[in-house]
């Protein structure tokens, strides 16, 4: 087959397995007895080598993705060697001449600097074993979610116009299935996140201690005892509210404004909250529910265990084109190992509540904007979010 034709196959039958290597597959074994052509031959060796492929990278662009997609994509190419790098290093190498891995990464680095794909000729592949059978290469890159994430690196005895293009279209498939890793994994969080949301809404600890405080008083401050019930009511029916996934800054202030007056119900002075808000980031639209869990864990954290008064300081500061909100506590803190587990979803128990709206924030904005806390044992805890201003898809209902 020639280089300008398993150019274009690889180019057409690329596009078809982006829709499902799986899928294409089934296709093609039912197929392959019937497949009587040179070109339909062909044409199904690209569809098989380039599954073969396909599931390494819906892990990422790792070491352990290149070395097992390697040799099918080589294969793919119909080159002598081939290698793949990231930003840093070569993730893997297949075939001839493997003492040229060293030079990749100088090879590659205009291609990452740059995106252009870069034509290795001869003298640039010069070396000492006389037998190479690398005389020519091509660098192309691997570009994901608008950046250049790696390059794909052909070598063999010659380049031409069939090798440039099937070797960009090979590393667009492969940022491809990165990209489409990434929507697994998001899509994967955002469920558990919404699993997660279900359980934290309300905990039932609170509960239970809003309605004994409120019990308490019917007889002695029955005024008191009807203002908190309704703002119970308030509070339970905002959480357990039926529309849309997101809400204002506003509008999540006045759920805790209702959360916080029942807590003090119980703490009474020993209960000391500060509000620091700038009105500008009042209408900054973000994930439903989102700072109640963290205001509940400073309570359970920063008042509830202690026998003293403890303080709590909600900020709201206006960043330009983000919102950075802070919820603290001058309370027992926390055993930063032990933070880690809530995060990772190894452990249940109060942290439950950060774990929520940690993967909620990155399913949301993406893991750039994941929780960062500040902690340690008799130490407090503050906890840092950051939040877009504006972003595609994201409004309050």
């Amino acid at each position: 087959m020639s280089e300008a034709m398993r150019g274009v196959l690889i180019v057409l039958a690329l596009g078809v397995a982006v829709l499902g290597p799986v899928a294409v597959l089934r296709w093609g074994l039912a197929r392959r007895r019937a497949f009587g052509t040179v070109a339909e031959q062909a044409a199904f060796e690209v569809l098989h080598l380039a599954n073969e492929a396909a599931p390494p990278f819906r892990s990422g662009l790792s070491v352990a993705a290149a070395e097992r997609a390697a040799r099918s994509l080589r294969r793919l190419l119909g080159s002598k060697a081939l290698a793949i790098t990231d930003r840093r290093a070569v993730l893997a190498w297949d075939g001839d001449g493997s003492h040229h891995r060293a030079a990749v990464m100088s090879m590659a680095a205009s291609v990452l600097d740059g995106g252009s794909p870069v034509v290795l000729r001869p003298q640039q592949l010069r070396c000492d074993d006389p037998d190479c059978p690398l005389r020519a290469g091509i660098v192309v890159p691997i570009e994901a979610d608008g950046s250049v994430a790696g390059t794909l690196a052909s070598f063999g005895t010659s380049v031409g116009a069939g090798t440039v293009g099937a070797a960009s279209a090979v590393a667009a498939w492969v940022a491809t299935q990165v990209e489409l890793g990434r929507l697994d994994q998001t899509e994967a969080r955002a469920a558990s996140a919404e699993l997660r949301a279900l359980r934290a809404q309300i905990s039932p600890h609170f509960v239970y201690n809003a309605l004994t405080a409120i019990a308490s008083l019917v007889r002695t401050e029955p005024e008191r005892a009807r203002e908190l019930l309704l703002e119970f009511a308030d509070f339970a029916r905002y959480s357990f509210r039926r529309r849309g996934d997101f809400a204002t800054l506003a509008e999540e202030l006045r759920a805790i404004d209702a959360y916080l007056q029942l807590e003090r119900a119980r703490f009474e002075d020993r209960l000391q909250v500060r509000l620091r808000i700038a009105p500008e980031v009042l209408p900054v639209v973000v994930p439903f529910l989102v700072l109640q869990p963290l205001v509940e864990n400073a309570v359970r954290h920063g008042i509830e265990g202690g026998a003293g008064q403890g303080e709590i300081v909600i900020e709201a500061a206006d960043l330009g084109t983000e919102c950075r909100i802070t919820v603290e506590d001058d309370g027992a803190g926390m055993d930063p190992d032990v933070l880690r587990d809530h995060l990772a979803g190894r452990a249940d128990g109060a942290g439950i509540g950060l774990a929520n709206v940690d993967e909620r924030m990155r399913s949301v904005f993406g893991d750039a904007f994941g929780l960062v806390i500040e902690t340690a044992v008799k130490a407090g805890t503050k906890v840092h979010l950051r939040v877009p201003k504006y972003r595609a898809g994201v409004r309050a209902s």
